[in-house]
């Protein structure tokens, strides 16, 4: 049996890093236009701003994990094996860039 533990290089880890940006840029603008008619712009002079932000929230949360779970899935079936340990490290970051991105979300 082939040697499974084989590390990427460096440049494949910066290929994937690059990959990583795209994918979460074109996701953030996409959710966004996506969840645009959600929500109140100005959270200080709308009255019952918390449900529909909420809502908003919400929804961006779900689709985001959507994608990424399938961007996984498909990523795990078509990559080399070799390359493939690193999905779940940018699986795991992914997640992480839902909190982060609920910031410019509403800002």
């Amino acid at each position: 049996m082939a040697d499974v533990s084989e590390k990427s290089s460096k440049t494949a880890l910066l290929a994937g890093l690059g990959l990583f940006v795209v994918f979460e840029t074109v996701a953030f603008y996409g959710l966004r236009y996506l969840t645009s008619g959600l929500g109140e712009s100005n959270q200080y002079q709308a009255e019952n701003t918390i449900v529909s932000n909420w809502v908003k929230t919400m929804v961006f949360f779900v689709a985001h994990l959507l994608l990424i779970i399938v961007a996984m899935l498909v990523l795990s079936n078509r990559m080399p094996r070799r390359y493939r340990g690193q999905i779940m490290g940018w699986f795991y970051l992914a997640l992480l860039m839902s909190f982060v991105l609920i910031i410019p979300l509403f800002g």
